[in-house]
C-alpha cells in the first residue's frame, strides 16, 4: 500500500498499534505537553533548521539530520506521521525534508491536533520516547533549489507563499530588500486551508482549481518560498497532496534572497495576480 500525503484522524486512530508507525508533533513544548496524540513523540521545529551561518533556515546538514533523527529511532521502513500547532507549514516541511532524504514513507494529519480533537478521540500529556537508531541521512532526491539555480533557470515557476504586502514590497521583514522575485506568483499559503480553527487542507478539486487559476498548475515546474521556508512547507504539502511531479522549495527563501545585494527584486502585483481579490489571511508569520 502506497503511503497517503494526507491522513484522515480516523485512519490515523485505526493504526495507532501499526508497529512502523512514528508520530511525531512539532509543536511547541508547552503545547506538546499539554496533550498530544497517544505514543507521539515531540521534534521540535528547530530541528529543521540549520541554525548557524548566513541563512540559518537552510535545510540541517546531512551530519545534523542523521544525529536528530536517529535520536528518534528513524529507520528506512518507518511510516512517519507527522502534524503541527502552525496549521501545517511545519509538518509540511518535516515531509520535504525527509523526501529530500530519499524517505517517501511521510504522511500529515489533514486538520492537525483540531480534527483530531473533534473526532473526539484520546489525548495523553506524558512525554514519549524512543530507542535510538542509527540513521544515515544522505541527500538523494533533487528537491531543493538554490538561489543560483533560480537566477540560471528562467523555466522555474516560483511559488510566492507570503503576504500580500510581503510580495509586494510594502512590508520588509529581516531583509535589506522588499519585494518578490520576479516572474514569482502569489498565493498565499493560509489561501490552502479551510480554516484556522480546523485546519484541514481545501477539498482537491477545490484546491485544484485555485492553484490552476493562479498558473500553478501541474505541468510545470514549481519552486515554493517564504520568508525561511517555513509557511511555503505547506504549499509543499499541497502540491504533493495533488500529485504534483515536479514541486521544489527554496529554503534561501527572501531571508537570502532579500538580503543578497546582487538579487533582483520586483515591487508591486504580478499581472497575473492583479491587487488582490483573496479572502483576508487565516495568518501570517515567517
Amino acid at each position: 500500500m502506497s503511503t497517503p500525503v494526507l491522513l484522515e484522524a480516523e485512519a490515523l486512530h485505526q493504526q495507532l498499534n501499526a508497529p512502523k508507525l512514528l508520530i511525531l508533533d512539532l509543536s511547541s513544548e508547552d503545547n506538546y505537553l499539554a496533550g498530544h496524540i497517544p505514543g507521539a513523540v515531540h521534534f521540535p521545529p528547530s530541528w529543521l533548521l540549520r541554525g548557524e551561518g548566513d541563512v540559518p533556515n537552510y535545510v540541517p546538514t546531512e551530519s545534523q539530520l542523521s544525529e536528530r533523527l536517529s535520536s528518534l529511532g528513524l529507520a528506512p521502513d518507518t511510516w512517519v506521521v507527522a502534524y503541527d500547532d502552525q496549521m501545517g507549514p511545519w509538518a509540511g516541511r518535516l515531509m520535504w525534508t525527509l523526501h529530500l532524504l530519499g524517505h517517501k514513507q511521510v504522511s500529515v494529519l489533514n486538520g492537525h491536533l483540531p480534527a483530531w480533537k473533534a473526532a473526539g478521540y484520546e489525548l495523553e500529556q506524558k512525554p514519549n520516547g524512543r530507542e535510538s537508531s542509527l540513521f544515515t541521512a544522505t541527500f538523494h532526491e533533487p528537491i531543493r533549489t538554490t538561489r543560483d539555480m533560480l537566477l540560471e533557470h528562467d523555466h522555474l515557476t516560483v511559488w510566492d507563499a507570503r503576504a500580500f504586502e510581503e510580495y509586494t514590497g510594502e512590508k520588509a521583514v529581516n531583509v535589506k530588500q522588499a519585494g518578490h522575485i520576479p516572474g514569482a506568483i502569489w498565493l498565499e499559503w493560509t489561501e490552502l486551508l479551510e480554516s484556522k480553527e480546523l485546519p484541514r487542507l481545501k477539498p482537491e478539486a477545490e484546491l485544484k482549481t485555485l492553484l490552476e487559476s493562479r498558473g500553478l498548475s501541474q505541468d510545470k515546474t514549481i519552486v515554493t518560498h517564504c520568508q525561511t521556508h517555513r509557511r511555503s512547507g505547506l504549499t509543499y504539502l499541497a502540491a504533493r497532496s495533488l500529485g504534483y511531479p515536479h514541486i521544489h522549495c527554496y529554503d534561501g527563501s527572501w531571508f537570502e534572497w532579500g538580503n543578497h545585494p546582487d538579487s533582483p527584486v520586483v515591487k508591486g502585483p504580478h499581472p497575473h495576480n492583479g491587487t488582490t481579490d483573496a479572502s483576508a489571511p487565516l495568518a501570517s508569520g515567517d
